[in-house]
């Protein structure tokens, strides 16, 4: 099953695959982080817990600019003083989730007191971890306000799984353990079909079958003449649509690429910035004709910059590799899938409704 990238990566130019009006990448520092990029995809609309979080996610970058501990305490002070007004991150919250949210804000200004100790000793390390800590308690915070599924998948597509919010996956493999995050408020139909197969176990056993050093890695083809998913209920290959939700949408646009749609400069609300994006696989001729085999994408930015990939919008990203960089830095073709597992999240998988 080809895929698009070795041309790409061989040297294609943006120059050629974009109106030159849109053929440069924009400057800026764009979110290459996937657990940073699993927050802002969340369906909610909270000002101030989105201040909080970018308060905090600011603190690494101005670390890595020669550590700049002006900005570092202007970061804190700021989610101090958010934290400081509860009742205006909790006015989002559910009423029957909201003592749950309380405790988690007492840890959020408990760790923000302890983030303003360490910056005055300015221990670098320290700082990283208290702010990772606080981050997993934002992402808990945000994700209390989703109410509801925020939008309708098409019907036409009600014959496959749907993921209806998020899942936690663990794959074990030869070299050591990953963890990704897949999210179905973003692409609920590739999501719900890799958290399907998932849970049927196709993967596991199945080896990575291609790899390029420092742009992706791949696997999801099957023993055999077939090179996706049969279901055993028709017999027939389960096709999955191109699925790609763009900032500002309000659902995904399915069964063509964006610059195919004209949107050539339009962003993916799960961009190719991350290092380990989790990415649908299709031939290249076929917009939908993606089924089982799925890649990490290895972003590496001196090849593809962030802040508008060349594969934006031309393949759907469903998730990200939250845990086991290390591990998939040394993965490639040959090396094999032990087992992957749902390990929370299974309850969003929302089964087919039509043969």
């Amino acid at each position: 099953m080809a895929i698009l990238l070795v041309t790409i990566f061989l040297g294609i130019t943006t120059a050629g695959w974009t109106p030159s009006s849109s053929a440069a990448l924009p400057a800026g520092n764009a979110i290459t982080d996937g657990k940073a990029l699993l927050r802002y995809a969340l369906p909610i609309d909270n000002k101030p817990v989105r201040q909080l979080q970018a308060s905090l996610e600011d603190i690494s970058a101005q670390l890595r600019a020669n550590r700049r501990w002006g900005a570092i305490s202007k970061d804190i002070s700021q989610a101090s003083r958010i934290l400081d007004k509860p009742s205006q991150i909790l006015t989002s919250v559910p009423e029957e989730r909201q003592p749950q949210a309380e405790a988690w804000i007492t840890e959020l200004k408990s760790g923000v007191g302890k983030l303003e100790e360490l910056a005055k000793s300015k221990d670098k390390e320290q700082i990283l971890e208290e702010r990772g800590k606080l981050l997993n308690l934002v992402t808990q915070l945000e994700e209390s306000m989703v109410k509801e599924f925020p939008f309708e998948v098409p019907a036409q597509y009600s014959n496959l799984p749907q993921l209806k919010g998020r899942a936690t996956v663990e794959i074990k493999t030869n070299k050591g353990d990953l963890t990704l995050v897949v999210d179905g408020y973003s692409a609920p139909v590739t999501a719900g079909n890799f958290v399907d197969l998932v849970h049927r176990g196709f993967y596991n056993g199945l080896e990575f079958t291609r790899s390029e050093e420092s742009y992706f890695l791949q696997t999801g083809d099957p023993e055999g003449k077939d090179v996706g998913f049969i279901d055993p209920n028709t017999g027939k290959y389960r096709a999955i649509p191109l699925e790609v939700l763009v900032e500002g949408d309000k659902a995904p646009t399915y069964g063509i690429t964006l610059e195919e749609a004209g949107r050539y400069v339009d962003m993916p609300v799960l961009p190719f910035s991350a290092f380990g994006a989790v990415v649908m696989a299709r031939p290249e001729s076929e917009v939908n004709g993606g089924s089982s085999q799925f890649f990490f994408f290895l972003f590496e930015p001196e090849l593809t910059p962030a802040g508008r990939n060349l594969l934006d919008g031309r393949y759907a990203v469903f998730g990200y590799l939250t845990e086991g960089k290390e591990v998939l830095d040394k993965l490639k073709a040959g090396d094999k899938i032990e087992s992957a597992k749902v390990v929370q999240g299974i309850e969003n998988l929302v089964e087919p409704q039509a043969a």
